[in-house]
């Protein structure tokens, strides 16, 4: 074996090369192990959504997205509230005790399933095939709801009402409540859909 030493030149070529192809490497691997990252749109689309409540007037609802679905903000009355105690056994789930933490989240597990009893967020999709319910607040007899109705929302697909805290009434085709997303408030006016303490 020859003790001679390498020639500079070629071990300058050698380092050069390795260099290269070091950068090369990386330079390769950085878009692949970028795609495991979720794009913009995709951070955007699962974002929380922060909400001013402060113009909601009694009786008014505000709809607004969250992971491209319909979020409703419902600031209820008085008389609204009062009603929801009345109904308990016309409706299917009235303590919201199906799919527990999934439709309805703990702190929402009250018969006005909201943090604070006047503001109700709901997704304002039909549990049944994924329609979006119209708002029927007033009570009383209307078409295609009964003469007893206490106020609330109807899907016009398939028939299905819920009343005004999302519970589904007995014996129609949505097999839940109305899901009651993640939220919190940051203030008395703000609102922010889609994270909450727990999470």
């Amino acid at each position: 074996m020859s003790d001679t030493p390498m020639d500079s030149s070629k071990r300058t070529w050698l380092i050069a090369s390795g260099c290269a192809g070091a950068i090369g490497g990386v330079a390769t691997a950085i878009p692949f192990v970028s795609t495991f990252q979720p794009s913009e749109r995709a951070k955007a689309a699962g974002a929380a959504v922060e909400v001013d409540i402060s113009g909601i007037k009694p009786g008014e609802k505000l709809t607004v997205e969250w992971r491209g679905k319909p979020v409703w903000i419902v600031r209820r009355t008085p008389e609204q509230l009062a009603e929801l105690a009345k109904i308990d056994s016309e409706l299917a789930d009235p303590n919201s005790d199906r799919k527990p933490g999934e439709i309805t989240p703990s702190y929402a597990k009250n018969e006005g399933r909201s943090i604070k009893p006047e503001i109700f967020v709901a997704v304002g999709i039909c549990t049944h095939l994924g329609c979006s319910p119209g708002d029927k607040f007033v009570p009383g007899p209307q078409p295609s709801l009964p003469d007893n109705w206490p106020g609330g929302f109807l899907c016009p697909c398939h028939g299905s009402t819920f009343d005004m805290a999302g519970r589904v009434f007995k014996n129609k085709p949505a097999p839940d409540n109305l899901e009651v997303p993640p939220h919190m408030y940051l203030s008395d006016s703000k609102l922010l859909i889609g994270e909450d303490k727990s999470a």
